[in-house]
């Protein structure tokens, strides 16, 4: 994610809206590169962490942190030149909801700004469950994952969540007044591994793993075998 964001955001230090930007770990890796970063997320216990270790990097500290929604922006106009929505929409379980945050992502954007955001791919839990084997192991697994193909829809005890084909997340964003730059997986098929953990903690293989990730993040034929899907996007000038 951070070597795709280092080549797709303008140059800081450009101000940048992290809409649901969790505890941080996207923010606080930019206000670090010399960009001016607000943080929005709209679960509590996540401001406080993103607060606290933003804090705890004063020499590079969050411009704000705030409680907010992304589908009602507490900006105004035209105020930023890059928004990352790189958790919202896969939470919003309607379509209408996940095109009102798009577009409040474009109300917010300069002319010419640049959006980052993510979908979760509609086969995510069809691969994992075969990749891990939980769908052998697992008994509810098999439904889970059959709904989830067919619907795109996931309610587990942890999230509930919708997920997007390729095509799904490209006609959201255009819907929303957007010009789509780029449709790319974010992990690449790398992360099916057996023995993935094993592969990433070792220096030299996860090395490997990020160039074969970024030499097929932009194939259609596999963009949809990464977990995420990125949409690169620009409201128009």
């Amino acid at each position: 994610m951070q070597r795709i964001l280092a080549t797709r955001l303008p140059p800081a230090p450009a101000t940048v809206l992290d809409v649901g930007g969790g505890a941080g770990v996207h923010a606080l890796w930019l206000a670090e590169r010399g960009y001016e970063v607000h943080l929005v997320e709209p679960v509590p216990v996540q401001v406080e962490q993103a607060r606290a270790a933003s804090n705890a990097q004063p020499g590079a500290p969050l411009a704000s942190v705030q409680l907010g929604d992304a589908r009602a922006l507490p900006f105004a106009d035209a105020s930023a030149d890059a928004v990352l929505l790189l958790g919202p929409l896969y939470h919003l379980a309607e379509r209408s909801e996940r095109i009102t945050a798009l577009a409040e992502a474009r109300r917010v954007l300069r002319p010419g700004g640049a959006l980052a955001a993510i979908g979760i791919s509609r086969y995510a839990f069809l691969l994992d469950g075969l990749a891990s084997g939980r769908v052998f192991t697992l008994p509810d697994r098999l439904e889970l994952v059959t709904r989830s193909v067919e619907t795109g829809t996931v309610a587990e005890p942890f999230t509930t969540a919708y997920l997007h084909r390729p095509d799904e997340l490209v006609e959201e964003v255009r819907a929303a007044g957007l010009e789509v730059d780029e449709l790319l997986g974010v992990e690449g098929p790398g992360w099916l591994l057996e023995q993935f953990s094993r592969a990433w903690a070792d220096a030299r293989r996860r090395e490997i793993l990020l160039e074969l990730a970024e030499l097929v993040e932009a194939e259609r034929d596999l963009v949809a075998a990464s977990t995420h899907l990125l949409v690169v996007a620009r409201r128009p000038s």
